[in-house]
C-alpha cells in the first residue's frame, strides 16, 4: 500500500470536459496522496503543462476545441513532454478508438466511468519510473 507522503511530488493531470469526471479523478487521486492538475480541454492542458510538469496525463478523447487525439499528438511533439505517459479516457471501448489512440502516441486506454482501483492501478503502472528517479 502506498502512503500519501510517497506520492506528494507526483502531479497527475486530468484533461476532461466533464466536471464530474475531473472531480472524481481529483478525489480518488487526492485520497491516494497525488497532486492533481485539472484541465477542461486540450488548450487548457497545454497552457498548464509547463507550470505543473505532470508525471502522468489522463486525456479524454471527445472534447470541444481540441480533442484528445490532437492533444496527445501535440504532447508527443513537445521536446519537454514527449515521454510523459498519456492515458486516453473514453466512454467508448472500441478497437478503433484504442488503435487511433496508439497511433497518436498514447500509452494506455481507460474506459469511463473508471473505478478508483482502475485509476490508481493505471497511475502506479505509469509512474513507477518517476518514483524510482
Amino acid at each position: 500500500m502506498t502512503t500519501p507522503t510517497e506520492n506528494v511530488a507526483l502531479k497527475i493531470m486530468v484533461i476532461d470536459d466533464s466536471s464530474t469526471i475531473r472531480r472524481s479523478a481529483e478525489i480518488f487521486l487526492g485520497q491516494a496522496g497525488y497532486q492533481t492538475v485539472l484541465a477542461e480541454d486540450g488548450f487548457d492542458a497545454l497552457a498548464k503543462m509547463n507550470d505543473h510538469n505532470p508525471a502522468l496525463i489522463f486525456c479524454d478523447i471527445l472534447m470541444p476545441r481540441l480533442d484528445g487525439y490532437q492533444t496527445c499528438s501535440l504532447i508527443r511533439k513537445s521536446a519537454r513532454f514527449h515521454s510523459t505517459p498519456v492515458v486516453m479516457l473514453s466512454s467508448k471501448d472500441g478497437l478503433f478508438d484504442r488503435a487511433r489512440g496508439a497511433m497518436v502516441g498514447s500509452n494506455a486506454y481507460l474506459t469511463k466511468p473508471f473505478t478508483k482501483d482502475s485509476l490508481l492501478r493505471t497511475v502506479r503502472e505509469y509512474t513507477a519510473a518517476a518514483v524510482s528517479r
